[in-house]
C-alpha cells in the first residue's frame, strides 16, 4: 500500500469518526430535549439558566416541581471582604406559575489593616419572596417568556438588629426572555427596574438592570459553561460585572454551579467568586 493510498484511508477514517461523533452528539442532544420537553403536559423548552441572577424556578415550570439552593459567595471590596450565603427555596404550585423564599445574608472582614469601624456591619439582608409566570412558552422556536416579581424587606444589621426591624422595602419587577438556539446554545436577557425605599429618610432609589446571558449545553447532559453580564443603570452611572461560569451534574437531583466575577466598571470592587449548589428533591431523568 503506496502512502497516497494510506493518506486517503486515514482522511476518510477521520471523516467518518467526525460525521459518526456528530450523529451520535446530535441523537442525544435530540433524545435528552424531547425527555425534558415532552415527557408530560402542558409544554416545556430547555434553557440554560444563568447562576447568578438566578431565575424563579424553571421558565414554563410544571405544577409540583421544587428546588433548594445554597449559595456561598466572596467578594473583595479593596478595604474589606465581604462573604454572601444564600438559601433559597423555589416551587411551582400550578403549571408556570414559579414562587420563592429566599434568606441572603453578608458577612464582612477588614483587610489590608481597615479600622473595624469603616467596615460594614454583619447582616441578614432581606427576606425575600418573588413570584414568576410564564406567559409564552413556545417549543417549536424554543422560546419562552416570562414576567415576576421581586420584594424584599430590608432588614438591620446584627449591631442594631431589630432597632427597627424593617428598613426599607425593594420593589423589583421583572421581564425575562429566553431562546435556544438549535441544541446547544442558549441566549437569556432578564430585565427591570429596582426601586428601593428607606423608610427612615423616605428616600427613594431607583435603578435599572439589564442582565444578559450566553451558554452552551454539554451534549446529552445537564453540564454547561457560559457567560453572564449583569449591568447596573442608576442616575447617569452605569456598572457591569462579566461572569464566567459552569454547571456540573453531580447526581441525578443535584447540581453545583461555578461562578467567577469580573468587574468592567465597578471603583470599588476587584474579583469574586460564587459558589451554587442546586438540590431538586423529586426529579428524575
Amino acid at each position: 500500500m503506496n502512502f497516497r493510498t494510506l493518506l486517503t484511508l486515514m482522511i476518510t477514517l477521520a471523516s467518518f469518526t467526525h460525521l459518526s461523533a456528530q450523529h451520535t452528539d446530535a441523537e442525544r442532544d435530540s433524545l435528552y430535549i424531547q425527555q425534558f420537553e415532552d415527557r408530560v403536559e402542558p409544554d416545556k423548552v430547555l434553557h440554560a439558566e444563568p447562576l447568578f441572577i438566578d431565575l424563579i424556578r424553571d421558565l414554563g415550570a410544571r405544577k409540583g416541581e421544587k428546588e433548594w439552593n445554597v449559595g456561598l459567595g466572596l467578594t473583595d471590596n479593596l478595604k474589606f471582604d465581604s462573604y454572601e450565603a444564600l438559601v433559597e427555596y423555589e416551587w411551582a404550585p400550578i403549571d408556570r406559575l414559579g414562587l420563592e423564599v429566599e434568606l441572603p445574608f453578608t458577612f464582612y472582614s477588614s483587610d489590608n489593616g481597615t479600622e473595624n469601624s469603616l467596615v460594614p456591619a454583619n447582616r441578614l439582608n432581606s427576606i425575600k419572596m418573588a413570584f414568576q409566570w410564564s406567559f409564552l412558552v413556545n417549543e417549536p422556536r424554543a422560546t419562552s417568556m416570562a414576567f415576576g416579581y421581586i420584594n424584599e424587606f430590608e432588614l438591620s444589621d446584627f449591631r442594631r438588629f431589630g432597632k427597627p426591624f424593617i428598613t426599607g422595602n425593594v420593589f423589583n419587577p421583572f421581564l425575562i426572555v429566553a431562546k435556544r438556539w438549535g441544541t446547544n446554545f442558549h441566549s437569556l436577557v432578564y430585565t427591570g427596574p429596582r426601586i428601593e425605599q428607606v423608610f427612615a429618610t423616605g428616600d427613594i432609589h431607583v435603578s435599572y438592570e439589564v442582565n444578559t446571558s450566553f451558554h452552551h449545553l454539554i451534549s446529552g447532559t445537564r453540564n454547561f459553561i457560559g457567560l453572564e453580564f449583569n449591568k447596573v443603570f442608576e442616575q447617569g452611572d452605569f456598572e457591569m460585572t462579566i461572569r464566567p461560569q459552569m454547571r456540573l451534574g453531580i447526581a441525578d437531583n443535584l447540581l453545583i454551579g461555578i461562578v467567577a466575577g469580573i468587574p468592567v466598571s465597578r471603583e470599588n470592587e476587584r474579583l469574586s467568586s460564587f459558589v451554587r449548589l442546586i438540590y431538586e428533591p423529586g426529579h428524575r431523568k
